[in-house]
């Protein structure tokens, strides 16, 4: 399978979605089976989002085909699903980049494209933006249109509602379009709801409702009479009634892989007043078999062979933080029948998937709801119950009101496993976790912990749960050290540092937050210094860092997280508040945002390998003597 643009006819005429809408809708067919073959062959050689974009081809096509984007506002939810869209708007020949240090960005970037006109990769924010470009539409009266594609599971967000009945008050002109991946349809069924939707959207249906409105509008019993059974009617061919209830005209469901059908429906949908939702029905990996049959498994794929039936496996020198995390939750749950998992639909990407077939009466994923997720277990824990909430350190910044308010004010036993923290890689600026030590650390009552290795995690992990009061254990994306894990579950003495290499000389001394501890050890091995791992942000080892002020010229910071009020500033208060004057160095990630690329190659740009350590130690220190 080649990404020579040659070999297809029709996408390689197709520049810009004005090429697009060139051809004739009898085309559409073939440049969408063109599209999903194309995408099959780059993203098998650069890695990627795969399986939501494979769903989305008619649907992509549809509406760049229909709407006068860039005019025209399509908004993505998270972006998982807009390869295609990429490739239809003027990336085709980079998509192979996408991902990759310096290439395409992941998701829809407003710096990358004038067609991504919305910048995402956090779900549910999509109606709620879209609604915003609808009012200012309103105000520019340039007969804008505006569209915003939802999947169900971003459907399941609080947000996405909030948004829905702002927009059903507002009544501005705009299309949710309802990307439903969950269930499947037979032809029949899918061609009666394209026949339906066609209706529904129709000219002929719209002009005898609002018709019928206007004829029984002096007869206000009869008219809601009229409503009401137009409502049960709808209510018995179409599952609508709650986006009616919201304010909203529902349309469908429609199959979304005729693209025929799509574009008809969306053609007579662009012209109509007021809120609008067209629900589609697709299947996520559509036209490739094995992600069709694993569509969770082919969500991002590794570089694979598109003729084989498996994805490769991946080498891995250990486990990951993400299994260390599954396997802790398992014994614990054990021998604690009290312990209860929460998680905001991260059941795979969070290490539970054994946990929640053996657990089951202990298990909640509670879809993509991280507000409600956070507050869920701090009701168990007002209860008596013990709570660990799985979550990625950027998805937490999501409930971060409910942290403060709902946990460490009433100061409940919950415990945070926060997964993705620190530098997560080529998902880029949306998902890096580098923001939670310094949100988190400015919240009383909470014990922050960030292992160096697997071992230091399950142990962390155990005197989390163990305590009487909020807890969070944060820990990278990705492979651990190869460190010996321990089965024996131990308490670790709360806010109490380890001296891990103690230097003869006494000059340098690293304070290690985290699992950069071995590139710690090997830049001091070159610089004399003394190492310590801090363990503990909150409380810190007052003590510890107390004795080495007294003893060393320079104290060295180190952690994988923003400078910016992380773990070395609690070091420089500290210090300062002892009016302890002491050469300081804060090593961790600058004031911006990071871009995507490899955690590897992330870490040499900001020179936090174990050869930039020592650089900005050194350089350091030269500015100094100087």
């Amino acid at each position: 399978m080649s990404t020579d643009i040659n070999l297809y006819p029709r996408l390689r005429l197709i520049e810009t979605p004005d090429d697009l809408r060139s051809l004739p809708s009898s085309e559409l067919k073939a440049v969408s089976e063109e599209l999903r073959q194309f995408l099959l062959a780059s993203v098998s050689r650069s890695s990627g989002h795969f399986a939501s974009g494979l769903g989305a081809i008619e649907l992509t096509v549809a509406l760049h085909f229909v709407y006068n984007t860039p005019f025209d506002r399509l908004i993505w939810d998270v972006g998982h699903q807009a390869y295609p869209h990429k490739i239809l708007t003027g990336r085709r020949d980079k998509i192979e980049s996408i991902r990759q240090l310096d290439g395409l960005h992941p998701f829809p970037w407003r710096e990358e494209s004038e067609y991504d006109t919305f910048s995402v990769g956090h779900s549910s924010t999509s109606i709620s933006a879209a609604l915003g470009m609808a009012i200012a539409a309103q105000k520019e009266q340039e007969n804008r249109k505006v569209v915003a594609v939802i999947g169900d599971g971003a459907m399941t967000a609080g947000m996405a509602f909030e948004a829905m009945n702002h927009a059903g008050d507002c009544k501005a002109d705009m299309l949710v379009v309802l990307n439903d991946n969950d269930m499947s349809i037979s032809e029949n069924v899918g061609a009666l709801n394209s026949h339906l939707a066609r209706i529904l959207s129709g000219d002929v249906y719209t002009s005898l409702r609002e018709g019928s409105k206007k004829l029984l509008s002096g007869l206000p019993p009869i008219k809601e009479l009229a409503s009401k059974a137009e409502e049960h009617l709808k209510g018995m061919i179409v599952p609508g009634t709650i986006f009616e209830e919201l304010g909203f005209n529902y349309i469908g469901p429609i199959d979304g892989h005729d693209v025929n059908a799509l574009v008809d429906t969306l053609k007579n949908m662009r012209g109509l007043k007021g809120p609008q939702l067209l629900h589609v029905i697709t299947k996520k990996g559509k036209g490739y078999e094995p992600a069709e049959a694993d569509p969770i498994g082919y969500h991002a794929v590794p570089k694979f062979n598109p003729e084989q039936t498996e994805l490769p496996k991946k080498k891995a020198s250990g486990p990951t933080y993400s299994k260390v995390f599954g396997n802790w939750l398992c014994d614990m749950a054990a021998i604690d029948p009290k312990l209860q998992a929460v998680t905001p639909a991260m059941r795979e990407g969070s290490g539970m998937v054994e946990f929640s077939k053996r657990f089951p009466e202990q298990y909640y994923d509670v879809a993509i709801a991280e507000q409600h997720a956070v507050t869920l277990a701090a009701g168990m824990a007002a209860d008596g119950l013990k709570p660990v909430v799985a979550i990625y350190s950027s998805f937490l910044q999501r409930a971060y009101d409910q942290l403060i308010h709902d946990v460490a004010l009433q100061n409940l036993p919950v415990l945070f496993a926060i997964d993705r923290a620190g530098i997560v890689g080529n998902d880029g600026a949306t998902h890096q976790g580098v923001f939670d030590l310094s949100y988190m650390r400015c919240i009383p009552n909470l014990v922050i912990m960030a292992p160096s290795d697997e071992n230091e995690c399950r142990q962390m992990l155990y005197t989390g749960h163990q305590l009487d009061k909020p807890a969070a254990v944060r820990y990278p994306r990705g492979t651990g050290t190869g460190a010996e894990i321990k089965q024996e579950m131990t308490m670790l003495e709360v806010g109490k540092a380890r001296k891990v290499y103690e230097s003869a000389q006494k000059e340098i001394a690293i304070l290690n937050f985290g699992t950069f501890l071995n590139a710690a050890e090997q830049a001091a091995e070159n610089l004399s210094a003394t190492v310590v791992d801090m363990r503990f942000i909150k409380p810190l080892d007052q003590a510890m860092i107390k004795e080495l002020a007294s003893e060393y010229e320079l104290l060295v910071t180190l952690e994988d997280n923003a400078i910016t009020g992380g773990a070395g500033s609690a070091v420089n208060e500290y210090l300062a508040a002892e009016g302890l004057q002491k050469q300081v160095l804060n090593l961790g990630l600058p004031d911006e945002f990071i871009r995507h690329g490899d955690q590897n190659q992330i870490y040499q740009i900001y020179q936090l390998d174990a050869e930039g350590i020592e650089k900005q130690i050194t350089d350091f220190q030269h500015r100094q003597s100087n």
